[in-house]
């Protein structure tokens, strides 16, 4: 699910919606396949037929979600839910299936089920968070980042800091997205979506030469790098006067990505949209 995806209203770069996506979902995991509820993690042996039937539903559903196959995704899901009623991870899933179809009811009505039958299950929490961001709750956003957050076997709490810096840089909170972002990067230094957010957030707080660091981090590896990486370090790069980084930073964009949304606002001169 790393795809780029529309600026966010708050200006922070769309890498983090995408590439944080992947890790906030766990689809690598499958929203929560492999979910932390802080019991010991079960084996193979430890499986039944219903189990073993319902985990493979469930592997498949999270290939077709990731594919944006939603309507069959679903239906894996359903069958998870049929071999395994109660399996939280099945209903965690069926909840960002249905907020991607644009149900947001129904995927909160699943988000508070699978919360109410495993209380500490920080996928879920994290995900939950996630929806109620994209929302504009705030506040109920921010206290399942910190449920998350609370599960001493939590695997995955730069994932939750990175998606709660974004949220809190939506709600303009920039001060506490910054502490957040840099938080994720002290955990994961080597996730492009962690320095472009942190960056993005150290622009608008003026803070330049570290937002040149973080995001010249992402543009030295030539894997990393794609239209908002470049156009971000084209406007720290600007705001810091330097023409020269600019010229040929947009020279850049105009050569590799020519029909981007960057090269268009580039084309324009709105550099601070």
């Amino acid at each position: 699910m790393a795809s780029s995806m529309q600026r966010i209203s708050s200006g922070v770069t769309p890498l983090l919606a995408g590439l944080a996506l992947a890790a906030l979902a766990a689809l690598g995991g499958c929203a929560g396949v492999a979910g932390n509820n802080g019991q010991e993690p079960r084996t193979e042996s430890d499986q039944t037929d219903a189990d073993r039937r319902a985990n493979v539903r469930l592997e498949l559903a999270g290939g077709y979600f990731s594919r944006g196959q939603y309507s069959t995704a679903l239906d894996e899901v359903k069958l998870a839910l049929q071999a395994k009623p109660g399996m939280t991870e099945a209903i965690n899933l069926r909840s960002l299936i249905f907020a991607a179809m644009g149900e947001p009811e129904l995927a909160e009505e699943g988000f508070k089920r699978a919360l109410s039958l495993a209380p500490k299950d920080a996928d879920t929490a994290h995900n939950y968070g996630w929806f109620l961001c994209q929302r504009e709750r705030w506040q109920a956003a921010s206290a399942q980042f910190e449920a998350a957050l609370a599960q001493p076997q939590y695997r995955f709490p730069s994932r939750t800091l990175l998606a709660r810096g974004v949220c809190e840089a939506r709600a303009g909170q920039l001060n506490d997205a910054e502490r957040s972002l840099a938080k994720a990067f002290e955990l994961e230094p080597a996730n492009p979506a962690v320095s472009v957010n942190l960056a993005e957030v150290l622009l608008r707080l003026g803070q330049l030469d570290r937002a040149r660091f973080y995001v010249r981090r992402v543009n030295a590896q030539a894997e990393q790098i794609n239209a908002s990486s470049l156009w971000l370090e084209l406007r720290v790069e600007r705001r810091l006067g330097n023409t020269a980084s600019v010229e040929d930073l947009g020279q850049q964009l105009r050569r590799r990505y020519p029909q981007s949304a960057e090269v268009a606002a580039l084309n324009s001169g709105r550099y601070d949209e």
